[in-house]
Protein backbone atom coordinates (compact mmCIF):
# COMPACT_ATOMS: atom_id res chain seq x y z
CA UNK A 1 0.00 0.00 0.00
CA UNK A 2 1.48 3.17 -1.02
CA UNK A 3 1.23 6.41 0.85
CA UNK A 4 -0.59 9.02 -0.23
CA UNK A 5 0.52 12.00 1.92
CA UNK A 6 3.73 12.43 -0.36
CA UNK A 7 1.51 13.24 -3.47
CA UNK A 8 -0.43 15.81 -1.40
CA UNK A 9 2.29 17.39 -0.38
CA UNK A 10 4.43 17.50 -3.97
CA UNK A 11 1.56 18.70 -5.41
CA UNK A 12 1.15 21.94 -2.70
CA UNK A 13 4.91 22.48 -3.37
CA UNK A 14 4.50 22.54 -6.98
CA UNK A 15 1.49 25.43 -5.99
CA UNK A 16 3.83 27.31 -3.92
CA UNK A 17 6.62 27.70 -6.29
CA UNK A 18 3.72 28.95 -8.66
CA UNK A 19 2.94 31.52 -6.32
CA UNK A 20 6.73 32.62 -5.64
CA UNK A 21 7.30 32.45 -9.33
CA UNK A 22 3.84 35.06 -9.92
CA UNK A 23 5.07 36.82 -6.88
CA UNK A 24 8.41 37.38 -8.53
CA UNK A 25 7.16 38.37 -12.24
CA UNK A 26 4.36 41.08 -10.66
CA UNK A 27 7.23 42.41 -8.78
CA UNK A 28 8.89 42.99 -12.03
CA UNK A 29 6.26 44.53 -13.79
CA UNK A 30 6.50 48.23 -13.02
CA UNK A 31 3.70 50.29 -11.66
CA UNK A 32 4.69 53.88 -11.89
CA UNK A 33 7.27 54.18 -8.86
CA UNK A 34 10.31 53.40 -8.68
CA UNK A 35 11.44 49.38 -7.90
CA UNK A 36 14.37 47.82 -8.21
CA UNK A 37 13.18 44.32 -9.20
CA UNK A 38 12.04 45.98 -12.08
CA UNK A 39 15.99 45.71 -13.13
CA UNK A 40 16.09 41.91 -12.04
CA UNK A 41 15.58 40.64 -15.56
CA UNK A 42 18.86 42.60 -16.84
CA UNK A 43 22.15 40.88 -17.48
CA UNK A 44 25.32 42.89 -17.88
CA UNK A 45 28.88 41.54 -19.41
CA UNK A 46 31.01 40.93 -16.69
CA UNK A 47 34.24 39.39 -17.43
CA UNK A 48 33.24 36.98 -19.98
CA UNK A 49 29.63 35.81 -18.73
CA UNK A 50 26.28 38.08 -18.28
CA UNK A 51 25.73 38.58 -14.67
CA UNK A 52 22.62 40.13 -13.08
CA UNK A 53 22.69 43.76 -12.74
CA UNK A 54 22.21 43.38 -8.84
CA UNK A 55 25.31 41.49 -8.57
CA UNK A 56 27.88 44.28 -10.36
CA UNK A 57 25.91 47.44 -8.78
CA UNK A 58 24.27 48.61 -6.22
CA UNK A 59 20.54 49.65 -6.89
CA UNK A 60 19.25 52.32 -4.82
CA UNK A 61 15.46 54.41 -4.76
CA UNK A 62 16.11 57.87 -3.39
CA UNK A 63 13.17 59.01 -4.18
CA UNK A 64 9.95 57.74 -5.37
CA UNK A 65 10.17 58.34 -9.07
CA UNK A 66 14.22 57.52 -9.42
CA UNK A 67 16.80 54.15 -9.12
CA UNK A 68 19.92 55.03 -8.65
CA UNK A 69 22.68 52.50 -10.34
CA UNK A 70 26.22 52.70 -8.66
CA UNK A 71 28.10 50.49 -9.94
CA UNK A 72 31.15 48.47 -8.08
CA UNK A 73 33.56 49.35 -10.82
CA UNK A 74 33.75 52.77 -13.46
CA UNK A 75 34.61 50.58 -16.12
CA UNK A 76 30.92 49.15 -16.28
CA UNK A 77 29.19 51.92 -16.54
CA UNK A 78 28.95 51.50 -20.21
CA UNK A 79 28.15 48.04 -20.51
CA UNK A 80 24.89 48.27 -17.79
CA UNK A 81 23.72 51.94 -19.89
CA UNK A 82 23.51 49.51 -23.18
CA UNK A 83 22.40 46.42 -21.10
CA UNK A 84 19.54 49.00 -19.84
CA UNK A 85 18.96 50.47 -23.04
CA UNK A 86 18.56 46.71 -24.79
CA UNK A 87 16.34 45.69 -21.99
CA UNK A 88 12.94 45.67 -21.94
CA UNK A 89 12.45 47.98 -18.96
CA UNK A 90 11.26 50.60 -21.64
CA UNK A 91 13.40 53.63 -19.29
CA UNK A 92 16.56 55.58 -20.98
CA UNK A 93 18.87 55.65 -18.68
CA UNK A 94 21.63 59.02 -17.49
CA UNK A 95 24.41 58.60 -17.38
CA UNK A 96 26.98 61.43 -15.49
CA UNK A 97 30.34 58.99 -15.40
CA UNK A 98 29.43 58.37 -11.81
CA UNK A 99 26.05 57.03 -11.64
CA UNK A 100 23.20 56.08 -13.74
CA UNK A 101 20.02 57.49 -12.95
CA UNK A 102 16.80 55.97 -14.42
CA UNK A 103 13.80 58.62 -14.01
CA UNK A 104 10.72 56.33 -14.00
CA UNK A 105 8.25 58.17 -15.84
CA UNK A 106 4.61 58.79 -14.75
CA UNK A 107 2.21 55.92 -16.41
CA UNK A 108 -0.18 56.76 -19.26
CA UNK A 109 -3.46 55.19 -18.80
CA UNK A 110 -3.07 53.43 -22.19
CA UNK A 111 0.55 52.00 -20.97
CA UNK A 112 -1.57 51.51 -17.46
CA UNK A 113 -3.98 48.62 -19.48
CA UNK A 114 -1.07 46.99 -21.03
CA UNK A 115 0.32 46.62 -17.51
CA UNK A 116 -2.55 45.45 -16.17
CA UNK A 117 -3.25 42.78 -19.08
CA UNK A 118 0.11 41.74 -18.33
CA UNK A 119 -0.12 41.61 -14.53
CA UNK A 120 -3.21 38.99 -15.53
CA UNK A 121 -1.55 36.78 -18.48
CA UNK A 122 0.79 36.09 -15.15
CA UNK A 123 -2.01 35.48 -13.06
CA UNK A 124 -3.39 33.14 -15.42
CA UNK A 125 0.14 31.09 -16.45
CA UNK A 126 0.25 30.79 -12.08
CA UNK A 127 -3.34 29.81 -11.76
CA UNK A 128 -2.65 26.92 -15.48
CA UNK A 129 0.51 26.08 -13.47
CA UNK A 130 -1.75 25.45 -10.49
CA UNK A 131 -4.07 22.83 -12.01
CA UNK A 132 -1.24 21.18 -13.75
CA UNK A 133 -0.36 20.14 -9.98
CA UNK A 134 -3.82 19.31 -9.19
CA UNK A 135 -4.13 17.03 -12.16
CA UNK A 136 -1.05 15.61 -11.62
CA UNK A 137 -1.67 14.58 -8.29
CA UNK A 138 -5.56 13.26 -9.18
CA UNK A 139 -3.20 11.26 -11.46
CA UNK A 140 -1.16 9.83 -9.08
CA UNK A 141 -3.99 9.37 -6.36
CA UNK A 142 -6.29 7.22 -9.07
CA UNK A 143 -2.92 5.13 -9.61
CA UNK A 144 -2.32 4.72 -6.17
CA UNK A 145 -5.67 2.60 -6.11
CA UNK A 146 -4.23 -0.34 -7.90
CA UNK A 147 -1.45 -0.02 -5.41
CA UNK A 148 -3.51 -1.12 -2.94
CA UNK A 149 -4.99 2.23 -1.47
CA UNK A 150 -8.75 2.33 -0.47
CA UNK A 151 -11.05 3.89 -2.90
CA UNK A 152 -12.63 6.00 0.07
CA UNK A 153 -8.91 7.06 0.88
CA UNK A 154 -8.35 7.92 -2.50
CA UNK A 155 -11.46 10.42 -2.48
CA UNK A 156 -10.84 12.03 0.91
CA UNK A 157 -7.29 12.88 -0.78
CA UNK A 158 -8.68 14.12 -4.06
CA UNK A 159 -10.96 16.42 -2.12
CA UNK A 160 -8.26 17.22 0.07
CA UNK A 161 -5.97 18.18 -3.17
CA UNK A 162 -9.26 20.54 -4.13
CA UNK A 163 -9.51 22.37 -1.13
CA UNK A 164 -5.71 22.96 -1.70
CA UNK A 165 -6.11 24.02 -4.87
CA UNK A 166 -8.91 26.39 -4.21
CA UNK A 167 -6.93 27.85 -1.76
CA UNK A 168 -3.99 28.66 -3.75
CA UNK A 169 -5.78 30.30 -6.89
CA UNK A 170 -7.35 32.29 -4.00
CA UNK A 171 -4.06 33.75 -3.47
CA UNK A 172 -3.28 34.47 -7.22
CA UNK A 173 -6.53 36.19 -7.54
CA UNK A 174 -5.91 38.32 -4.51
CA UNK A 175 -1.84 38.89 -5.83
CA UNK A 176 -3.01 39.89 -9.12
CA UNK A 177 -6.17 42.39 -7.28
CA UNK A 178 -3.54 44.52 -5.55
CA UNK A 179 -0.98 44.23 -8.48
CA UNK A 180 -3.77 45.64 -10.72
CA UNK A 181 -4.72 48.21 -7.93
CA UNK A 182 -1.31 49.00 -8.09
CA UNK A 183 -1.13 50.01 -11.69
CA UNK A 184 -4.05 51.83 -12.12
CA UNK A 185 -3.44 54.30 -9.08
CA UNK A 186 -2.29 56.95 -10.49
Amino acid sequence: MTDIQPILKKAEEKMADAITFLDEELARIRAGKANPKILDGVRVPYYGSMAPLASVASINTPDAKTLLITPWEKNLLKEIDRAIMNSNVGITPENNGEVIRLGIPPLTEERRRVLAKQAKQEAENAKISIRNARRDANDALKKSIKDGVPEDVEKDAEADMQKTHDRYIKKVDELYIAKEKEIMTV
